[in-house]
């Protein structure tokens, strides 16, 4: 027999899906199954809702307050980032509707109001929450986040404009993510300038190879390219990119071809203040164009990295001393150790002792790695 009943359903599914199963079914099958099992489930059991199903990507869930259905849906969001780390996070998706519901024996629901939350989650940007106005109107005020009034929607196969509630449609503003105890990259898609569907390929495969690169210096944080990949469509702002993402470098880039010569323009950018840290250019002959993309992959990773350190030596410098974590402490001991005289050796001492009071396993590795490279 079926029920009716006053629920908010939330939809969500992983950006970027079909593209990661093409190119690593196993790995993202595993991200996917435990984001499930370890948050979504957890979660959406925590805050009062149900679980009723889940679509290879997707997941349906229903709560019988709107108010939680939003705390669940930023609890998931902040959690799927970083889910998978080192290896990078994944982004969802997620829309949010109040109605009322068919529900039927087997725990399935049904109905107009549900096959909205579902076009929700379709318009709302990678990594936000698109609530109804309905869920705002009862949301707003109780959750610690920001809307942002997106206006009246018209969505697929929903043909009423009071079918989202009567209400304008809100968008939830994702929180700055933290920045880790070690300093942290993302490669963002590097821009196609020749209008040549063939150099996409080319271009996709060097940020690739570069994050490859980046990734096996311990030190670092590295961002996944599946996570950085969401801003290729897009002219990102370096700002933005570093709250969306966590990070405190971004990297970006061109690139142009001329019959047989290819041109690529490389960046360094400081997310927080935008500054530009490093520049280049090269200029390769196509010929053999993976051994193209090694020699440049390789000159990009092996200038980034003492550029980083000394971007990170730079600005430990400007900071008061009691302000500083593991890292930076360690930091500014290595700019007076550099400095090789007897004064500077015992202030290097005396920073050397207290980073290592204060070293958290993620800074243990940054700090060890990088010591490795000194030596």
């Amino acid at each position: 027999m079926t029920t009716r009943r006053l629920a908010a359903i939330l939809a969500a599914d992983v950006v970027g899906f079909s593209a990661m199963m093409e190119r690593d079914e196993e790995g993202t099958l595993r991200l996917v199954k435990a984001l499930q099992s370890e948050v979504i489930e957890p979660k959406v059991k925590e805050r009062g809702g149900r679980l009723v199903k889940t679509t290879g990507d997707g997941f349906l869930c229903e709560f019988s307050s709107p108010v939680e259905a939003v705390r669940c849906a930023l609890e998931v969001q902040d959690a799927a980032r970083r889910n998978g780390e080192p290896d990078g996070g994944l982004l969802l998706r997620m829309g949010i509707n109040l109605g009322d519901i068919i529900l039927e024996p087997d725990g399935d629901i049904y109905g107009e109001r549900v096959n909205v939350a579902a076009r929700l989650e379709q318009i709302a940007d990678p990594g936000g929450i698109c609530v109804s106005g309905s869920v705002h109107e009862h949301a707003e005020g109780k959750v610690p986040i920001l809307f942002k009034n997106r206006g009246e929607q018209r969505v697929k196969n929903i043909n009423r404009p009071d079918a989202l509630a009567g209400a304008p449609q809100a968008r939830h503003e994702p929180k700055p993510l933290p920045l880790p105890d070690k300093p942290s990259i993302t490669v963002l898609p590097f821009t196609n300038m020749s209008g040549d569907p063939e150099q996409e390929f080319f271009a996709d495969g060097l940020v690739e190879e570069i994050t490859t690169a980046l990734g096996r210096i311990r030190w670092l944080f590295v961002i996944a390219r599946a996570s950085s990949f969401i801003y290729k469509q897009s002219a990102a702002d370096v700002r933005q990119v570093g709250r969306e993402l966590g990070v405190r470098y971004v990297l970006g880039g061109s690139v142009r071809k001329s019959g047989r010569r290819v041109r690529i323009a490389a960046h360094l950018i400081d997310a927080p203040s935008g500054a530009q840290l490093w520049a280049d250019r090269y200029e390769r002959d196509v010929s053999d164009i993976f051994e193209m993309q090694d020699e440049i992959t390789n000159s990009v990773a092996a200038i980034l990295e003492p550029t980083v350190v000394h971007a990170e030596q730079q600005r430990t410098l400007s900071r008061p001393p009691g302000n500083l974590d593991a890292w930076e402490t360690y930091q500014r001991g290595l700019w007076h150790f550099y400095k090789y005289t007897a004064d500077d050796n015992r202030i290097a001492q005396t920073f050397f002792f207290s980073a290592q009071t204060r070293l958290t396993p993620a800074s243990l590795l940054g700090i060890t790695g990088l010591h490795s490279r000194i030596i």
